[in-house]
Order: C-alpha cells, then sequence, then structure tokens
C-alpha cells in the first residue's frame, strides 16, 4: 500500500463487484493475536456475530473486528443534548487518545497519517446524513475511508494487520520499524470512516485494499464479560462476542 494510493473508479467499480461474489473459505484457521489496548473495551461488529462483520468483503473487511473503550458500559464522559440531536466532541468519548498497540510481532510496511479527527455521532439524527457520505467519502480515496492508520506484515508476504481509525498527529513508528507485542504503536481516534473514537482491527492477505481478502482473526488471553454476567470468563484464544466487554490479561504470575 503507498500513501499516495488513490481509488480509480473503474478499479473501484470492479473491486466491488468481486467483493460481493467473494464467498470466504470456512476451514481457514484464524491469526491469533492480542488485544492492542489496555483496559476495557466493548466489541462491535464482531465476526462471531456475522460474517462479513461489517457486511462487505471489500476492503479486506470480512472478518474485522472494532473496539470502543468503555467504563462499565459507558463510552463517553457524559451525555446530553448534543448526543440525541447533534455531533459531539471525539474528547468526550473514554477512547479517544488510548493508546494502541502492536497485538502481534512484526514489521510496519504501510502508515498514513494526517486526516483529521472530526466530532462523533451517537444520535439516528447524525448517524443517517452521514452514512450518505460513505460513497463519496470512497470516491476522495481509501485513506478518507480508512483515516490514519498503521499496517504490520506478520513475515514477508504477510498476513498483513491493519489498525484503523487512529489519531491524527499520534503515530509512533514508520514503514519499516520491526515492532514487539504491547509497543505503542499510535493512539485511538476518529479518523475516516468513524462514528465515535475505536479502532478497527482486521486480518487480510494482501497490502492493496482494493484487491485484499480478510483472513479470520483471533485473540488469546483476555478476559470477558458478557451483558449480564457477574464474573467474567478467562479465554485463552477467541474471538469477542458482540457486545462483551473485553480485557487483556497480563502476562505473567498476574495472568495465570
Amino acid at each position: 500500500m503507498r500513501d499516495d494510493r488513490r481509488a480509480d473508479p473503474v478499479t473501484l467499480a470492479e473491486a466491488v463487484r468481486a467483493a460481493a461474489d467473494y464467498r470466504p473459505d470456512p476451514h481457514q484457521a484464524p491469526v491469533v493475536l492480542t488485544l492492542p489496548f489496555r483496559g476495557t473495551w466493548q466489541a462491535r461488529n464482531s465476526p462471531a456475530r456475522r460474517v462479513p462483520s461489517h457486511g462487505t468483503h471489500f476492503l479486506g473487511e470480512t472478518f474485522a473486528i472494532d473496539f470502543v473503550a468503555v467504563r462499565g458500559r459507558r463510552t463517553a464522559t457524559k451525555s446530553d443534548w448534543r448526543t440525541l440531536v447533534a455531533a459531539e466532541p471525539a474528547d468526550r468519548f473514554f477512547g479517544f487518545g488510548r493508546s494502541i498497540l502492536a497485538p502481534t510481532q512484526g514489521r510496519v510496511v504501510a502508515v498514513h497519517d494526517g486526516e483529521l479527527d472530526h466530532p462523533a455521532r451517537r444520535s439516528p439524527v447524525t448517524l443517517l446524513p452521514y452514512a450518505l457520505t460513505q460513497a463519496s467519502r470512497l470516491r476522495r480515496g481509501l485513506d478518507a475511508v480508512t483515516g490514519n492508520h498503521v499496517i504490520l506484515s506478520l513475515r514477508d508476504g504477510g498476513p498483513y494487520v491493519a489498525l484503523v481509525h487512529l489519531r491524527a498527529g499520534s503515530l509512533r513508528v514508520r514503514a519499516g520499524d520491526a515492532v514487539v507485542v504491547g509497543q505503542e504503536l499510535a493512539e485511538c481516534g476518529n479518523s475516516g470512516n468513524s462514528t465515535q473514537p475505536h479502532v478497527h482491527v482486521q486480518v487480510m492477505d494482501s497490502l492493496d485494499l482494493l484487491t485484499a481478502r480478510g483472513i479470520p482473526i483471533a485473540f488469546g488471553n483476555y478476559r470477558a464479560w458478557g451483558r449480564r454476567a457477574r464474573r467474567p470468563r478467562q479465554v485463552s484464544e477467541g474471538i469477542p462476542r458482540q457486545g462483551e466487554i473485553v480485557e487483556p490479561v497480563p502476562p505473567g504470575p498476574a495472568g495465570t
């Protein structure tokens, strides 16, 4: 992936048609990662609920998952009249500015910064008009959709792990850098096609998003709370369920 790439309308149309016809291999083994953050986050658009998780195979999103930082089950410091009828400041959300960590050892193969963090939207009054602008953002180029991002390669030729919608100006790595698990890469933001601060994680087989196909994903060693659960379940390897609150288990004696 090049930072100067642009989505040609013809190529884009072909890619959309190809994605619509794609069917993933149901027997493909997942790539196992660690959760790319500290603290408690809620799983959204989980492939444990449906595949494709985001409703499309386009842009390698087949098995992508989103995480929103929470305290309890609240995503923001407060709700007010803007929550109901207007956009809200991104920095009132718990995730905005939180550290995003490398979920695997690998090498940085692509970065993009410079997309602005826009206001957040929780209200249906603001979500519908925003949804109607997705096509125009895509026509401006893929970076307008992915926002600021980091892509890691697990080994030469992939697979590739993308961490998307990062905070403008927060990237701490460059293409070519070797990273270790838990290394700080950037901060959670609200750039690109994002309605509130969160991190989008996906694994794919190519750096070219127009032709990339998603690879199943799993996470190792975390706790998960269901909506009515009083105690978390311990997960050695799995995919968070839709709406679950998850937290990484620290390595060493504290996590045993």
